[in-house]
């Protein structure tokens, strides 16, 4: 008699030895519930966990766990959903750095340092890795500038895949410090780029002119940014938010300067925003009130007054990522914990 796989369940909850932070699913086809998570220390030495879902057992477990200096400030996997590519992840924190998945042993395959010069780094505070042409990578720093790296993945020289990288252009992107970066999807998803920083600015860039920029949107207040998230489906929309702040701002490029849409209502700041991969109007966001709150944003520009799920968590959420081979599933991250849900 064939064995009827056991019933999935609604939410699968993971402790970590230690708090999380940083957090992204992988995409490849044949690893579809797998995580990354990144311990959140405030000294040097800190871990990454590679975590699945044990289908037998119905429970995550860590697969494997290497070492990481200082916290990741982001972890992303290789955006490669047909698993053409080697089986690769990449962290921020003092480098960006590029590592190949392994059971149990991840290896580092790169580090990639801009200043090859001097022994001071500028701390990197975000990454995006290119869906369109994995080979590129951009970074943001502390130091006001935005590095776009080129990424090689050499022939299999034995057992190991050579990955180098080189810079391919490092600009100043803002008048303080650059805290996200995020690739657009439009004019072929391989050039445009946007950045937001300590200055309040959301600013566009192009890799073909990158003489000049665009300010898509300043905060009025001047609050720093923290985040930026291009709408998966549409890339006229993106999200973003400020220091402390309680509301997500949808922005849409074409009307610069003016959120067509204010989600507000978390009760405590922000930490988090994740759009759906298969739906321009669905976004989630997340914070420290403990909510995970998925909002329809189709009636813009008229106001859009609550979300139409909530979820609330046993404590402050501070990152949430929308799984984009399984789409109806969010990871969400507070204290230890790593929870995945079915949305």
């Amino acid at each position: 008699m064939a064995t009827v796989p056991p019933k999935r369940k609604e939410i699968y909850k993971y402790e970590a030895p230690w708090t999380l932070y940083a957090a992204n699913w992988s995409q490849r086809p044949d690893r579809r519930f797998r995580l990354a998570v990144g311990s959140f220390l405030e000294e040097y030495n800190n871990k990454v966990q590679v975590i699945s879902l044990d289908e037998s057992a119905q429970e995550l477990k860590a697969s494997s766990m290497f070492d990481h200096p200082y916290p990741c400030t982001k972890i992303m996997w290789i955006p490669d959903n047909k698993g053409i590519f080697p089986d690769l992840l990449a962290t921020s924190g003092d480098y960006l750095r590029v590592w190949r998945a392994g059971e149990p042993d991840t290896r580092l395959e790169c580090l990639l340092n801009n200043n090859k010069n001097s022994d001071f780094c500028a701390p990197l505070t975000s990454f995006d890795w290119n869906e369109v042409d994995p080979n590129l990578i951009g970074t943001s720093s502390i130091d006001t500038t935005c590095t776009i790296w080129g990424l090689e993945t050499g022939q299999v020289l034995g057992r190991c895949n050579l990955v180098s990288g080189h810079v391919k252009t490092q600009l100043i992107a803002h008048d303080k410090e650059v805290y996200d970066i995020a690739f657009s999807r439009a004019g072929g998803g391989r050039d445009m780029f946007a950045s937001v920083g300590a200055d309040g600015s959301v600013r566009m860039f192009d890799l073909r002119h990158l003489e000049h920029s665009t300010i898509i949107y300043e905060d009025p207040q001047h609050h720093p940014l923290l985040r930026l998230c291009w709408n998966k489906q549409d890339p006229n929309y993106l999200a973003t938010m400020a220091m402390d702040g309680m509301d997500v701002i949808i922005l849409d490029v074409r009307v610069p300067c003016t959120p067509v849409a204010r989600l507000s209502n978390h009760r405590a700041c922000v930490n988090g925003i994740a759009w759906a991969p298969h739906s321009s109007c669905h976004i989630c966001t997340a914070g420290d009130d403990h909510q995970a709150l998925i909002w329809d944003i189709q009636q813009m520009p008229r106001a859009i007054e609550d979300p139409i799920l909530a979820y609330t968590a046993e404590g402050e959420i501070n990152q949430v990522q929308w799984s984009s081979s399984q789409p109806d599933w969010i990871a969400i991250c507070y204290n230890r914990c790593v929870e995945i849900l079915r949305v």
